[in-house]
């Protein structure tokens, strides 16, 4: 993946202007028309269920949260990993109650230091003191997931700065695909297998070439209905960043070509991976990772750097309200559990956001579409009363794809009244939300301005948004 000196990546990342942003923007909107809708690419059940958990949490655990590193070199005593009152279940509860229905475990980060007892490595829990020696944390936090009825995913680095034959790329192929049958043969079912790009050795390090087609071929057979994320997908991609934002217009659709390979770096991939591509032949939504802390392992040093719930609620519209999915990253503390102040904005978050969406005044309220051309349509709700709007929410039906390239939203107090814009946009996809000054409308009406193929009716939900 191409990132910084994050929890994760490797190739230091480029500059992405704004300017080209947006000048990258208005060339998707004006892309070639697409085929028609029944050609058009659409979500396999696995995507779609993986886009509808809507918020998961990701668990960045290791040797590094001892050594209070981000990077670990590899070279750490197993006698570090020593969590004295490690808690899965005490995760997979705050997870289930901050709205969160899957949760991904870094079974091995690039230190190489496995929460497992693999066979392949003495870098493990099985030189640990914790447990005696005897103790696995993904066995553990499987059980947890399954016992609160939430998802369970795993990230496996294919970094390893312990492994000797890194490098040597046959061999290490082999080690990577048995660490990786070991994860996906012994713990259930798994909905995601998370990898990226890393190797972060330097022009003078270890150069390993990853087998990615054995590796997602292993994945496809170990787990069929798991899906795979990594920056070049091959199920789903990455945002292009790590601040909370997917692109805007955030198309489900890419052009495979585009981002070939795990950490393939340029300003055209970040490009590609922010917005993907409405005549794009494969279908790869954003996942939008970020912290909810400054760093993605946990130090004691930021403890007070938590991000607040009106933070928090800001990445959500700017994820799960840009059709992505939301992955936060909550790491457990030296103890193996989540930190009080991170399970209170958690739960915090889950608040606000009931709240915001408690009172739909939409819902019940008949809804007329009409098309008005190949690539355009309108509809019309007459919310029944004079109500304060202050939030837009628009679906597709993306299991028969994404269409819409360009929406404005109007309202006003009567039929006979002037015509308000409220808000407008590009892609909506899953989700789109626009939040806006509350105007006091009855009637709301929604132009689909353009579209890549001919335009289903809409899901609308309207909300005061105090």
């Amino acid at each position: 993946m191409i990132q910084g000196v994050t929890g994760r990546g490797s190739i230091s990342r480029r500059d992405f202007t704004l300017a080209a942003a947006c000048a990258l923007a208005g060339r998707l909107v004006q892309s070639p028309r697409s085929p028609e809708p029944s050609s058009r690419p659409r979500p396999s059940p696995s995507q779609l269920a993986w886009q509808r958990d809507e918020l998961a949490l990701f668990l960045h655990f290791g040797v590094n949260t001892f050594t209070d590193r981000e990077w670990g070199d590899g070279r750490e005593d197993p006698a570090v990993f020593d969590p004295t009152g490690l808690d899965p279940l005490q995760w997979a509860r705050a997870a289930k109650a901050g709205g969160a229905r899957a949760l991904i475990l870094t079974a091995k980060h690039h230190d190489g230091f496995c929460l497992w007892p693999s066979r392949l490595t003495q870098h493990s829990v099985a030189r640990s003191p914790w447990r005696g020696g005897a103790g696995d944390v993904v066995r553990e936090f499987s059980d947890a997931c399954k016992r609160e009825g939430l998802r369970a995913g795993l990230y496996l680095s294919p970094w390893d700065r312990n492994a000797p034959i890194y490098g040597d790329s046959p061999r290490y192929n082999d080690f990577y695909c048995d660490q990786l049958t070991e994860l996906l043969t012994r713990y259930g079912p798994i909905v995601e297998v998370w990898f990226d790009g890393a190797n972060g050795e330097g022009p003078n390090g270890r150069r390993q070439a990853y087998d990615w087609p054995r590796i997602f071929g292993l994945v496809r057979r170990l787990q069929p209905r798991a899906v795979m994320f990594s920056d070049a997908g091959p199920d789903v991609r990455w945002c292009g960043n790590e601040t909370g934002a997917a692109g805007d217009p955030n198309w489900s659709t890419v052009d495979p070509a585009a981002v070939p390979y795990p950490g393939a770096s340029g300003d055209a991939v970040i490009a590609a991976l922010q917005h993907g591509h409405p005549g794009g032949p494969v279908w790869r939504p954003a996942e939008t990772d970020t912290s909810i802390r400054p760093g993605w392992f946990y130090h004691p040093a930021e403890d007070d750097r938590v991000k607040s719930v009106d933070q928090l609620t800001d990445i959500w519209f700017t994820s799960v309200g840009r059709n992505s999915k939301l992955l936060l990253n909550v790491p457990p503390t030296r103890e193996g559990l989540l930190h009080a102040t991170d399970v209170a904005r958690l739960a915090a978050l889950q608040a606000r956001i009931t709240a915001l969406f408690a009172e739909d005044f939409a819902a019940g309220r008949r809804v007329h579409w009409h098309s008005t051309g190949p690539r355009g349509a309108v509809t019309e709700v007459d919310l029944g009363r004079t109500v304060p709007v202050g939030i837009a929410r628009l679906e597709e039906d993306i299991a028969h794809g994404q269409c819409v390239a360009r929406y404005a939203i109007h309202g006003t107090v009567d039929g006979g009244g002037t015509w308000r814009e409220l808000a407008g946009g590009s892609t909506i996809g899953y989700r789109k939300l626009d939040r806006f000054e509350p105007v006091p409308v009855r009637l709301v009406r929604v132009v689909v301005e353009d579209a890549v193929a001919t335009p289903r009716p809409l899901r609308i939900g309207l909300f005061s948004g105090a």
